[in-house]
């Protein structure tokens, strides 16, 4: 009986392609391009992807069944073509939920006290030559934190916050009956209490550029935006105006709306900490999201269920 036939487009984390072999056919592309597929792999049930999917590829194969997506996020995926179609899709959550959390504070950190400009002057021998660096002109002393978003890796920011001794508050679609943390109904009416926002949200439409101009106003001269969900969830012309006029103090950012692209003049600013989307990149966290991939595509297989599906597709094998 022949195996499983499942399609990888594009480059994965290599600890995907050490293990689907065990059980399964693994077809390789170069790309996530419907022109790469040949007429003879219309058999393919499964796809693991890093990355966005093309709706096109997805139609390319009448018979697949499960898409293992690498990632919490999942918007490169038309889930809702998947929906329709009865293909389960599955994402990786949990398991990078307290890499980002650290990443979210140790962004939080160095936008607030300029650490890794700290670090330069020194690797530059500017210490020695010019004396002390400049006194940082924030610190996290006093600062009240804003939660855009408090799913899994939100509460385990929240977490982090509380040991700092950090007032929290949220806002979220809807208020969250297990949270004691104060909800606010609007992000706007958030970014007016605090003067920290973190941005964890994923990238949808109704999250695009919500991150706006008002938004940072009301945030204020002490503010400051940190963002490790979606580039897309935050106006990168709007942020830049607001640190180089003073609006908001300074920003942490591990997302970017073009990735991997920056606009230069988010480079040149001397009061943002920037890393290029590695939140979840430790080699620990990353096998562990790789494992969680094979391991959805293998339960969908063995048992007819997938470990962790998408709220979207809450699909079962044999009621396909």
């Amino acid at each position: 009986m022949s195996r499983p036939r499942i399609l990888v487009p594009g480059k994965v984390n290599p600890r995907i392609l050490e293990r689907l072999p065990d059980m399964f056919e693994t077809v390789l592309i170069e790309r996530a391009d419907p022109a790469l597929v040949p007429a003879e792999m219309a058999d393919v049930v499964g796809i693991a992807v890093s990355g966005r999917l093309p709706t096109e590829l997805m139609d390319r194969f009448p018979r697949l069944e499960i898409i293992a997506n690498f990632g919490v996020g999942y918007d490169g995926v038309d889930v809702d073509r998947a929906a329709a179609r009865r293909i389960v899709v599955t994402n990786t959550p949990d398991v990078l939920n307290e890499e980002v959390a650290d990443t979210a504070i140790g962004l939080l950190i160095n936008a607030v006290r300029r650490l890794p400009r700290a670090e330069q002057w020194l690797r530059q021998g500017r210490w020695a030559h010019e004396g002390a660096f400049p006194l940082s002109p924030l610190s996290l002393r006093g600062r009240k934190v804003g939660l855009y978003g408090l799913g899994r890796i939100g509460l385990s920011i929240a977490r982090r916050l509380e040991a700092f001794g950090l007032p929290i508050a949220y806002h979220t679609r809807s208020r969250r009956e297990d949270i004691a943390f104060p909800y606010y109904p609007s992000l706007a009416s958030l970014a007016e209490a605090v003067d920290t926002l973190i941005v964890i949200v994923p990238g949808t439409p109704s999250t695009a550029k919500a991150v706006n101009a008002g938004v940072l106003s009301a945030l204020g001269p002490n503010g400051v935006v940190i963002n490790v969900g979606r580039g897309s969830t935050v106006d990168e012309a709007a942020l830049i105006t607001a640190l180089q006029d003073g609006t908001i103090a300074g920003a942490g950012l591990d997302v970017f709306e073009n990735e991997p692209h920056v606009p230069e003049a988010l480079i040149a600013l001397p009061n943002v900490s920037l890393l290029p989307h590695v939140a979840s990149a430790s080699v620990v966290t990353r096998g562990a999201m790789a494992d969680l991939v094979v391991d959805n595509l293998e339960a969908w297989f063995t048992h007819g269920r997938a470990l962790t599906p998408v709220a979207e597709t809450p699909f079962e094998r044999n009621s396909r």
